[in-house]
C-alpha cells in the first residue's frame, strides 16, 4: 500500500493526496471490473431482479451475525447470501411458479425478516448500508477485494464459455454434456459473493444499478461477445473513475454519482444503438 500511496503524492492530484481518497480510488478499479465481469452474464440470463433480490438479502445477513454476537457482519451476510441465492435458484427452476414471483418472494421475506431481526436490536447502526460508503474503506477490506477480484477471473477465464453456453440455451448445453445445474449454481454463489462484498461500500438501494448498467450499455452498442465483455469493463471503469472525481468536487456521495453516470452511458449508448439499427 505504501507503494501505491507514493505514486499519487508524486502526482498533482489534489483529491488523491488523501489517504482516504487512494483507498477509494485503488477500491474503483478492483469493484468495478466486478461488476462489469458478472454484469454481463446477469443481462445475458435476464437475472436483474435475481441480483437485486440478494442485495435485499444482505439485512437478513446482518441481522444473523448481530445474533451470534459477530462484531464484521460482513462473512454472516456472504454466508447467508450464497445459502439464499441456492436456494432461490433451486425453487427457481421447479416450475412451481414463474421466476419473478419467486424472486418477488424471496426480495420481500430477505428485506422484512432483516428488519425484524434489526429492529431488535436498533437499526440505527446499519442504515449506511442502505447507501454505502465507498470513501470508509480499510486495507484490509482492499485486500479482501483483491483476492475475490482474482478469484472472479481467473473463473471467468476457464469457465466462461460454459456460461455463455448455458446462457444460450441449457437444454443445447445438456446435450453437450456440459454440468448445467453445478454451472448454473456456481454463477448464482459468484454472484452472491460479490453483492455482498461490494454492498457495505456501494449500498443496497444502488448495487443493482451499477452491476446491470454498465452490461446494458455495452448490449446497446456491442456487435459480438468479445466487444461486448470489453466495453462493460470499460463503461464500468469509466464510471467508476468519473463518479468518484465528480462525488469528491461536488461534495455529494460517490455511489449515487456513478450510478447517474453509468445511467447516462446506457441513454447515450441507447440512442446510438437505435440510430445504427
Amino acid at each position: 500500500m505504501s507503494i501505491w500511496y507514493a505514486i499519487w503524492d508524486a502526482l498533482p492530484f489534489e483529491m488523491l493526496h488523501w489517504d482516504f481518497m487512494k483507498n477509494a480510488l485503488l477500491a474503483v478499479l478492483m469493484i468495478t471490473p466486478l461488476f462489469g465481469l458478472t454484469g454481463t452474464m446477469i443481462v445475458n440470463n435476464k437475472m436483474s431482479f435475481f441480483s437485486d433480490a440478494l442485495g435485499h438479502s444482505a439485512l437478513t445477513g446482518v441481522g444473523i451475525g448481530v445474533i451470534f454476537g459477530m462484531a464484521e457482519p460482513g462473512p454472516a451476510m456472504v454466508l447467508f447470501a450464497v445459502a439464499f441465492a441456492l436456494l432461490m435458484n433451486r425453487i427457481r427452476h421447479s416450475r412451481l411458479s414463474s421466476t419473478d414471483t419467486v424472486i418477488g418472494v424471496f426480495s420481500s421475506c430477505g428485506v422484512a425478516l432483516g428488519l425484524v431481526i434489526l429492529s431488535r436490536g436498533g437499526f440505527s447502526g446499519y442504515q449506511s448500508l442502505l447507501i454505502g460508503d465507498i470513501l470508509s474503506i480499510s486495507s484490509g477490506q482492499l485486500l479482501v477485494l483483491g483476492i475475490t477480484l482474482g478469484v472472479v477471473a481467473v473463473l471467468w477465464l476457464l469457465c466462461f464459455n460454459q456460461f455463455h453456453a448455458v446462457s444460450i440455451s441449457a437444454s443445447l448445453a445438456r446435450s453437450k454434456g456440459l454440468p448445467v445445474g453445478l454451472l448454473d449454481n456456481l454463477f448464482v454463489v459468484v454472484i452472491a459473493v460479490v453483492v455482498m462484498l461490494a454492498i457495505q461500500w456501494v449500498g443496497l438501494l444502488l448495487i443493482n444499478a451499477m452491476l446491470i448498467l454498465p452490461a446494458a450499455a455495452a448490449r446497446n452498442v456491442a456487435r459480438s461477445m468479445r466487444s461486448y465483455l470489453a466495453l462493460a469493463l470499460i463503461f464500468s471503469l469509466f464510471s467508476g473513475l468519473l463518479g468518484l472525481c465528480l462525488s469528491y468536487l461536488n461534495a455529494v456521495a460517490a455511489g449515487p454519482t456513478i450510478v447517474l453516470v453509468s445511467a447516462a452511458l446506457f441513454f447515450g449508448t441507447y440512442l446510438m444503438g437505435r440510430r445504427a439499427g
